[in-house]
């Protein structure tokens, strides 16, 4: 008996010992840097389409390893809200553009970070121009959703941007209609 009660507190003891040494590793932590994200700038044009693009820093300031396993760029602008421009997203690593639109994971070491590329295309609808649409345009959210794990189980966060349609038709040299 006292043979099992020395093994039960050994587990017990060696449990709790790999927990604390773990704990005092740390996790890893990813940081979208939205404060200093750049300003959108325009891609491509022609005269039903635009594309922008911010680029975004997301830093590990855990103490570990992390891994961003997928990204995607998600404009909400919902037909209710403005049919006049239909939105696409897309996630890029910076400096390694994709046309799959497959995102390629990354690992993220302690104190490291990668600037991601959140790219939005805005094609006008209902026969409309891209300067009479954007010139009717709304504000609207753009969430550059992303997949992380590292030492924590796998999870989803949101870095959310608002994109505002006085910052759009600036960008765009399109003068806003207030409707």
């Amino acid at each position: 008996m006292v043979i099992l009660e020395g093994f039960i507190v050994a587990v017990i003891l060696f449990v709790l010992g790999i927990f604390l040494y773990l704990k005092q590793r740390g996790q890893e932590k990813v940081v979208p840097k939205l404060e200093t994200r750049t300003p959108f700038k325009i891609e491509y044009r022609d005269d039903k389409s635009v594309t922008i693009s911010t680029t975004i820093e997301f830093r590990n300031e855990g103490k570990q390893s992390a891994m961003i396993v997928d990204a995607i760029c998600h404009p909400l602008l919902p037909y209710e809200q403005y049919d006049g421009i239909a939105v696409r997203g897309k996630a890029e690593r910076e400096g390694k553009p994709r046309e799959d639109d497959y995102f390629e994971a990354l690992v993220l070491e302690h104190q490291q970070s990668v600037n991601l590329i959140a790219k939005v295309t805005l094609t006008a609808r209902k026969n409309l121009s891209l300067e009479e649409a954007l010139s009717h345009m709304v504000d609207f959210p753009v969430e550059f959703i992303y997949r992380e794990v590292g030492r924590t189980p796998m999870h989803f966060s949101i870095a959310r941007i608002i994109l505002t349609a006085e910052e759009l038709t600036r960008l765009t040299g399109v003068k806003l209609i207030q409707d």
